[in-house]
């Protein structure tokens, strides 16, 4: 017994001695990959990497998939108001609220959903925007079953192949033009809301309609297919 006691001092001394027990230190997460500001870029590019990948990899690129289409109507619409760089980083928190942007999931949305999104940080938390989201899915449908795809619907307006910008400097980038007020007119006859002319033109010039890319960005006059970044995208046409 006076052999234990001895010994329960002798570790209480030790571990007085030692101090308290301390953690591992938690690695730190990994920083974004800085970007290559080497290659001239349209201004609004910035230095944040996650805007330079996107002038990069997606914006102007001629885009025909109708989910995605559909993605791009949804967060120009949700843009109205805030920046890109908002929306764009909320991107990831949009594909997992609107079920990958699939128009056929979103269309069955109901008041439940609407008020779960009104609590989802991940998104743009505003009502008349998340059911326009919901009635432009459907509108979407519709219109898949009247003219094949959105794809069709929205090429149709610049004959099927995209406008050559040729600015110059950011000053002579519209905010409209002639096909966008077009298109917008049509979308709003079918049904679609949060589809101004301005809206309208910035989806032409972000889904490659348009080649909007000043003629000093080294990707000016380069119109090859829009990469596919982040969540997996499939045709809903039907």
């Amino acid at each position: 017994m006076a052999a234990r006691k001895a010994t329960r001092k002798a570790t209480r001394k030790a571990t007085r001695k030692q101090g308290p027990a301390t953690k591992a230190p938690t690695k730190a997460a990994p920083k974004a990959k800085a970007a290559d500001t080497t290659r001239p870029r349209c201004g609004w590019a910035g230095s944040d990497p996650l805007m330079v990948a996107y002038h990069d990899e997606e914006w102007g690129r001629p885009a025909h998939d109708d989910v995605h289409l559909f993605e791009m109507l949804t967060l120009e619409g949700a843009q109205a108001g805030l920046s890109w760089s908002t929306i764009l980083n909320k991107r990831e928190g949009y594909r997992r609220a609107f079920a990958g942007f699939d128009p056929r999931k979103v269309a069955k949305f109901g008041p439940r959903d609407v008020e779960r999104l009104m609590g989802d940080p991940g998104i743009v938390r505003n009502r008349l925007k998340i059911e326009s989201t919901i009635d432009n899915a459907k509108a979407v449908l519709e219109l898949q079953r009247d003219v094949g795809s959105l794809d069709a619907f929205l090429w149709s307006f610049v004959g099927g192949r995209p406008l050559a910008g040729g600015r110059k400097t950011m000053r002579d980038v519209p905010a409209k033009t002639p096909e966008s007020d077009a298109m917008s007119k049509a979308l709003k006859k079918r049904g679609f809301r949060f589809v101004g002319s301005t809206i309208c033109y910035a989806l032409m010039q972000a889904c490659g309609l348009v080649d909007d890319h000043l003629a000093t960005c080294f990707r000016a006059g380069k119109r090859s297919p829009a990469k596919k970044t982040g969540a997996k995208k499939r045709s809903a046409t039907v």
